[in-house]
């Protein structure tokens, strides 16, 4: 036989070996495009989806606390980021069990009386009383819309309704520089272009000695504590209520941010989506 007939042989050996290894992770990220898209789901076209893209960047940055354009533009640019994470979650025993119950986050699935009585240093404890605090709501989280496979619109639903607890654990304000701080702290953890935008952009919201901070303290801490922490995605956070979070911390390779300065007065809205809650319900019973 040739050498260059041997070559040939050889080379076609090591890409066949090297096809091998790769087809596992290649039909995992494509084991539930067949599957049926979920009831909210809408199909975009590549010139909607890079309309959508730009256009709720744009208000984004103006108005940060528009949610909804914050949820579309993170949807509209997740790209291969929700299959990298899906895999993570997939090599994980948490992670697995996240994916097969697909639980969900909010007042209706989670008791917030029984977390408020939980022993102080808890994490079911230290979560709840950041969100009074605060004066936030995990009922205010955005539904997926435009992520066509149900698998991966989930862990895109799993993360937006775990952000509180990537707050909570840090102990971390909603204030612009603190949001700031938190995506670049998620995006180091976990990659989602979303948050690195934000990371990127959202300096510019701020001035002074608040910029000052966030770029020479806090920025510093979040790449380099999200990046060396355990991937977020993969923590089953409703099955560790009673945990000490100081232990979680440990656990996951978490050290405290710099010291950061509370508002007095916090936002409205839990309040506020306590009282649409109220309206729908109340509605709902006038229709029956």
């Amino acid at each position: 036989m040739s050498l260059t007939a041997t070559a040939k042989r050889n080379a076609i050996a090591t890409a066949s070996r090297c096809l091998k290894r790769s087809l596992p992770s290649v039909v995992a990220a494509r084991r539930t495009v067949s599957t049926k898209p979920y009831p909210e789901f809408i199909k975009l076209n590549w010139f909607e989806n890079a309309f959508l893209a730009v256009g709720s960047g744009l208000v984004a940055l103006a108005n940060p606390r528009r949610g909804d354009m914050v949820a579309t533009l993170a949807e509209t640019t997740a790209g291969p980021s929700l299959p990298r994470l899906r895999d993570i979650m997939l090599k994980s025993e948490e992670g697995r069990q996240i994916l097969k119950e697909r639980p969900r986050i909010n007042t209706h699935t989670v008791d917030m009386e029984a977390l408020d009585k939980m022993p102080e240093g808890s994490f079911g404890k230290s979560y709840v009383t950041w969100l009074h605090r605060c004066g936030v709501t995990p009922d205010t989280r955005a539904p997926v819309q435009y992520i066509e496979d149900p698998e991966l619109a989930y862990v895109m639903q799993r993360y937006r309704e775990c952000h509180d607890f990537y707050h909570a654990i840090v102990n971390m304000p909603v204030s612009v520089e603190y949001e700031v701080a938190v995506k670049a702290f998620e995006f180091a953890n976990l990659g989602i272009p979303m948050t690195g935008l934000g990371a990127a952009l959202g300096p510019l919201r701020t001035t002074g000695e608040r910029r000052r901070r966030l770029m020479t303290e806090f920025m510093p801490w979040a790449l380099r504590c999200g990046s060396s922490a355990r991937s977020l995605i993969t923590v089953y956070w409703e099955k560790r209520w009673d945990q000490n979070i100081e232990d979680m911390k440990r656990e996951f390779g978490i050290w405290d941010p710099p010291a950061p300065k509370w508002r007095l007065k916090p936002l409205k809205e839990a309040e506020l989506a306590a009282a649409k809650r109220k309206q729908m319900e109340e509605a709902t019973k006038a229709t029956l």
